[in-house]
């Protein structure tokens, strides 16, 4: 028998579905932040929380609950928006659903049942932060983090990251592909890949790692490419975007939303770690490279491209932002998928005109401050020579 308090909460979750969504008042020109999260813990379907069972569920408690929804690959498929979202469970376990939308900014609602991926690891314990690539070979391929016990390490919290792969067609039915491997590197994640062949091969984005946390003597964002995607082996990874001193990627950074093809080159948007008192801060940048050749960074503008604000900052991983999504349409709108503090999903959109333009002619980073004085003055200088000139006019 259903129990009635099924009927109570459904209301409730028809209502956060249905809700509106808007523009939020923040202005920089260069994308738009929303009102509300797109996804949160309160989208995950009763079903996949409660025993509807009033006999088995007296009290109609969660038995299997759900502690936060973040890090979603992003696609478009026939003009509606899917993002493939990580979940994470009550138990610390995460996974992956699918949520479908008409309008990319509101009205998510997550497919019947989570993915169910091949078990072809018997060793993988976490899944997590899969990037969705469609890829000119036909298929549509998920690439994401599968965590595994460091069993030569007595840690309990040693763990093991590689770079699992999946393809689809239709986002329901997945093949599960032999993990990355980098013969340099002995861990992987934050691993995307490109969305068509360089020279003949499959290309991807990297994150040299030496263990699960540290990048150690990881140098940046690395490119490698590949013959066989079903066996893929990368035998040499060279670095793209670097890693530098008193930056925003001074700790760590990696490839977030599959690049964005622009007559001008590939825009990545990416993620930066620099450490703090409090921990470390994530933040989004963005950058640019050659369209023949991927590896090469032709415009790298300095500064955050996106930081966590106002609520936003707490969550279970406080003051983080982090993007594996990102949907470009024919019509030159961007959607940027990105979550906050480890709990929520947000959208941030702007258009290929407007990211073009942030990212080839915002000034690089001068890396001193004496510099970065210097280049914000001469900036001033010409405003206020154009603000003379506006005031003599008028007279």
């Amino acid at each position: 028998m259903l129990h009635p308090n099924y009927y109570v909460e459904l209301e409730k979750y028809n209502k956060l579905i249905e809700a509106p969504n808007r523009k939020a008042d923040i202005y920089n020109g260069i994308f738009d932040r929303y009102v509300n999260p797109v996804l949160t813990r309160r989208h995950i379907p009763l079903t996949w929380k409660y025993d509807l069972n009033i006999e088995t569920n007296p009290f109609f408690m969660e038995r299997l609950g759900v502690n936060a929804v973040m890090n979603s690959g992003a696609i478009e498929l026939n003009g509606k928006f899917y993002l493939i979202a990580r979940i994470e469970g009550a138990d610390r376990k995460s996974f992956f659903g699918v949520a479908e939308s008409e309008t990319g900014t509101s009205g998510f609602r997550f497919w019947d049942y989570p993915i169910e991926l091949p078990d072809t690891c018997p060793e993988e314990t976490n899944v997590y932060d899969m990037r969705l690539t469609k890829h000119e070979d036909g298929y549509i391929y998920g690439v994401f983090c599968s965590e595994s016990k460091d069993t030569k390490n007595p840690d309990l919290s040693a763990a093991v990251a590689a770079a699992g792969i999946v393809r689809t067609k239709d986002l329901k039915t997945w093949e599960r592909l032999d993990n990355l491997k980098t013969l340099r590197s002995p861990q992987q994640r934050n691993v995307v890949l490109h969305p068509e062949f360089v020279n003949g091969k499959y290309a991807f984005y990297t994150r040299p790692m030496d263990d699960f946390i540290d990048t150690g003597s990881g140098g940046g964002i690395g490119f490698g490419l590949c013959d066989d995607i079903t066996h893929a082996v990368i035998d040499e990874e060279l670095i793209t975007s670097k890693r530098k001193y008193h930056t925003i990627t001074e700790a760590k950074n990696g490839a977030g939303a599959v690049p964005i093809k622009t007559d001008q080159g590939w825009i990545h948007i990416a993620h930066g770690v620099r450490n703090t008192a409090a921990g470390l801060r994530y933040v989004l940048y963005a950058f640019a490279t050659d369209l023949k050749d991927p590896s090469k960074v032709i415009a790298e503008p300095g500064g955050v491209l996106l930081a966590p604000y106002g609520k936003e900052r707490v969550g279970d991983v406080s003051n983080v932002v982090f993007t594996n999504g990102a949907i470009a349409r024919e019509n030159g709108d961007v959607y940027i998928y990105y979550a906050s503090s480890d709990t929520r999903v947000h959208v941030a959109t702007t258009t290929i005109e407007r990211l073009t333009d942030y990212v080839f002619h915002t000034p690089e980073d001068k890396l001193r401050s004496v510099d970065c004085v210097k280049q914000r003055c001469e900036m001033i200088q010409k405003n206020m020579q154009i603000l003379n000139g506006e005031s003599a006019a008028q007279i």
